[in-house]
């Protein structure tokens, strides 16, 4: 069973600081649907929260949050309206702010952005 191809779920989420705790619950119930290992629940967490976090602090509107199987783990892709492209910047070591793609690359196999007409789609993937 955990090779075969799952249905994506996929979400609406508002442009609130309170999608992000939303969108970890929505990666965790498909990981569990999915029965993929926990330790990729906890990196998957990680990975949503920065992604949906950089998405209600650059952009306006909804966000998409879609989660999808893949043959050694998931994708994570949060599309938004903005079709600004994420920027990895050096950290400032008193900031408190500014780590979210180093997270993101640290975690996941691959990730990206890909404009889209309505904007932008950043994903990551990640191995269970």
């Amino acid at each position: 069973m955990r090779n075969e191809p799952a249905t994506p779920v996929a979400v609406t989420l508002p442009a609130t600081s309170g999608s992000s705790a939303q969108a970890r619950r929505v990666v965790v119930q498909a990981i569990e649907a999915w029965d993929l290992p926990g330790d990729l629940a906890e990196d998957a967490e990680l990975v949503v929260t920065e992604l949906v976090s950089n998405g209600v602090d650059h952009a306006s509107g909804p966000l998409e949050l879609t989660v999808t199987r893949t043959r050694t783990g998931i994708r994570v892709e949060v599309a938004d309206g903005s079709s600004d492209l994420p920027v990895r910047r050096p950290v400032e070591v008193d900031s408190v702010r500014g780590r979210g793609l180093i997270i993101v690359e640290s975690l996941s196999t691959s990730w990206g952005a890909t404009p889209t007409a309505r904007g932008k789609v950043v994903w990551a993937e990640l191995s269970g």
